[in-house]
């Protein structure tokens, strides 16, 4: 097949997390020649009629959409497959409109609070965008006691890749009017739009999928482990642990497939609760959830991630290879996905 490997154009000078997406761009390229394919590179930018007669030139079979963001927007990832939507052109991954409102953390965290996902409590956004609801208020009651002090942890809308998330300039608050005016002074650093979420001290996991005949395939669970954190350090994946290679998080923050037999009913939870993520939100292709569990056991949803990173060091290509799972049957089986919805009769 021929097909377009589409990614957001990058300037010059760039940082980690905004340059990884060139890695990826070229690992897809490099596995679909190995797989037999024919792939061409198309950059996008705003200039969407560009786009789109780019894209007539080329008349591809399918898109292989590595879009995360455009002129630097995380919110307007949705634009690049909107655009293939009204085209009629298949592209791999979830459709416009999943990327659209799993990339809004509130919007999306509403939709689990409908579907009795479990959640942390949240405050926000900054600036409001959708009538809220109230029942993750109710939750917090519930599950963290009367008693409990909840301490908020001021986290950006629409950004990803722990962008904002800057592990010296993290702001915990345990007073929610203190949350509240806290909000309007840190949108401008957090993309410009922010949130505040209850602060879940415990273990962090995450659970790839990826998109089968039979339907989505749980990989095996990982946890990030932090390791020889003092007692004062937050315990969060922050921009550091990600991107900064010279960093104390960066090395003591590694990933881990091993588990007890005591941590055997957790993990099927996990397993349990991400398949259900897929369902609800319609997830296509490959994807990833955030979680973390408290130490009552309560596991809790961070973040659905429906374009996690292809990066052949990532978190999705580890879970991948742990699964006994090349990375170019994955390729393969992502590209599958996209032609076999792409030829399924509308709705």
């Amino acid at each position: 097949m021929r097909v377009a490997v589409a990614y957001n154009a990058v300037g010059d000078i760039c940082t980690p997390d905004e340059g990884d997406v060139l890695v990826q761009a070229d690992a897809v390229v490099q596995t679909l020649e190995e797989l037999g394919h024919r792939p061409v590179v198309l950059t996008c930018d705003l200039n969407l009629a560009a786009v789109q007669s780019h894209l007539i030139k080329i008349q591809p079979d399918i898109v292989f959409n590595l879009v995360e963001s455009l002129n630097g927007h995380d919110r307007l990832i949705h634009l690049f497959p909107a655009l293939l939507d009204s085209m009629g052109v298949p592209y791999t991954g979830s459709r416009s409109e999943v990327l659209h409102f799993t990339s809004n953390k509130t919007l999306a965290k509403q939709w689990m609070v409908a579907a009795n996902l479990p959640t942390p409590p949240w405050i926000g956004p900054y600036p409001p965008n959708v009538p809220p609801l109230n029942r993750h208020l109710e939750a917090a009651q519930s599950a963290y006691g009367p008693q409990a002090g909840i301490r908020w942890l001021i986290k950006p809308l629409w950004q990803h890749a722990s962008s904002g998330l800057h592990e010296d300039e993290l702001i915990l608050a345990e007073n929610s009017a203190r949350v509240q005016s806290l909000l309007p002074q840190r949108a401008s650093h957090l993309g410009g739009a922010c949130f505040a979420e209850a602060f879940i001290d415990g273990r962090e996991f995450n659970l790839a999928l990826l998109a089968g005949k039979n339907g989505p395939q749980t990989l095996p669970p990982a946890e990030i482990v932090f390791e020889s954190y003092p007692a004062d350090k937050l315990r969060i994946v922050g921009y550091r642990a990600k991107w900064e290679k010279d960093s104390f998080e960066y090395h003591h923050t590694p990933r881990r497939f091993d588990f007890s037999p005591q941590d055997a009913a957790l993990l099927m939870r996990l397993e349990q609760t991400a398949k259900r993520c897929w369902q609800v939100f319609g997830l296509g292709g490959y994807a990833r959830v955030d979680f973390r569990v408290d130490p009552n056991g309560q596991l809790w949803i961070l973040e659905i991630n429906s374009n996690p990173c292809l990066s052949p060091d990532a978190g999705f290509a580890a879970a991948v290879k742990q699964a006994g799972i090349t990375f170019a049957e994955a390729i393969e089986r992502i590209l599958s996905d996209a032609m076999t919805r792409s030829q399924l009769p509308p709705a």
